[in-house]
């Protein structure tokens, strides 16, 4: 069940540049479904029957294939415009090709991890084709509204797609989406006001935003830039390297959104890594890679983040336990055993 979640991550990350879009909009509607599917539902405390391992499970699997492609989310291609503006350039395809083991080795280990760590309580589902098959005869035929909220789904996601080719801002597709079904009375006033989880994370997201923006704009960031640069002079490139995705990584406790913490510090990391003699390529692809595994650290780090964790299946005492040890992971794979495949295929 969890790898077939993913898959659809998967599949949808290579055109979708927003994984809140991904994870919130795509899959978690169905994580949710299953999860009440099978009694699971936090409000009564029974969030750990199943909800809250397949929850925690699409957080994970969203941030792998963050890092897989370069267009899977807004963070890679504000790392791409900064290392340009660094002369430094990135086709779509060595970052494929650079992401392709370590993003492997993490779809197929992860998921695993995550069982043995937090497993559901419930852990067979026998007869589920036939269960299934029986449930959806009760439910009978599509009902017009269910009609007209399967088009706006399309609608949505074919645009959360094309909207880095045409421009337009992920969330602006989300506000259209939600017009049209207010407008076609598929959804009401009412009906929107009672996702109160939804509100709730719009509005501390956006306070955690404006205070790590604030940071960086009282120089806090700067500084540490600044300070990191002295400190790693005369140091070799490996080293300057490794320190540097450390700090990267580790700094993200102080950021409420990704875009956000590459805006502020990938260009200075960078110019950092390649003045001490690392490659290229392999520096911004590697710095690239940081950007999307330090979403594993807090409950806000990122809009998936925020939108699975807001949903209330996961604790947060959970959430920063396990991400910890998968943060640790993470920087093995995808530096370590990154940084050979790099080697292997050319890139320094």
């Amino acid at each position: 069940m969890v790898y077939s979640l993913i898959a659809v991550d998967l599949v949808t990350a290579p055109a979708t540049p927003s994984n809140t879009a991904r994870s919130g909009g795509i899959v978690y509607p169905i994580i949710d479904s299953l999860a009440h599917t099978y009694g699971s539902d936090p409000r009564d405390g029974t969030a750990r029957k199943m909800g809250a391992f397949l929850v925690f499970e699409e957080f994970h699997g969203d941030i792998i294939t963050s890092g897989l492609f370069m267009t899977a989310m807004a963070p890679n291609l504000v790392a791409v415009a900064l290392a340009k503006a660094l002369h430094v350039n990135i086709p779509w395809m060595t970052w494929f090709i650079a992401g392709l083991v370590p993003a492997i080795i993490s779809l197929i280990c992860v998921p695993w991890i995550i069982y043995k760590m937090y497993p559901p309580e419930i852990k067979e589902t026998p007869n589920a084709k036939e269960w299934a098959d029986s449930e959806l005869d009760k439910m009978g035929k599509f009902s017009l509204p269910e009609k007209m909220m399967a088009g706006v789904f399309v609608f949505a996601l074919i645009m959360w797609m094309i909207s880095s080719f045409i421009g337009m801002e992920a969330s602006l597709v989300a506000f259209m989406a939600v017009s049209l079904l207010l407008l076609t009375g598929v959804l009401s006033i009412q009906d929107i006001l009672k996702e109160t989880g939804a509100w709730n994370t719009l509005l501390w997201f956006s306070v955690l935003i404006f205070m790590a923006t604030e940071l960086n704009t009282l120089g806090v960031i700067p500084w540490l830039s600044l300070t990191i640069k002295n400190a790693v002079a005369g140091v070799s490139w490996i080293w300057v390297l490794l320190i540097l995705v450390l700090v990267y990584f580790y700094s993200h406790y102080l950021f409420a959104s990704g875009t956000a913490h590459v805006t502020a510090m990938y260009s200075a990391l960078l110019g950092v890594a390649i003045s001490s003699g690392a490659p290229a390529v392999m520096a911004a692809i590697t710095l690239g890679f940081v950007g999307a595994i330090f979403n594993s650290t807090t409950h806000f780090a990122s809009g998936p983040a925020t939108v699975l964790f807001g949903s209330g299946y996961v604790k947060q005492s959970d959430w920063w336990r396990m991400n910890f040890i998968l943060g640790l992971f993470y920087l093995v794979v995808w530096i370590g055993i990154g940084a050979l495949w790099m080697k292997v295929i050319g890139l320094w």
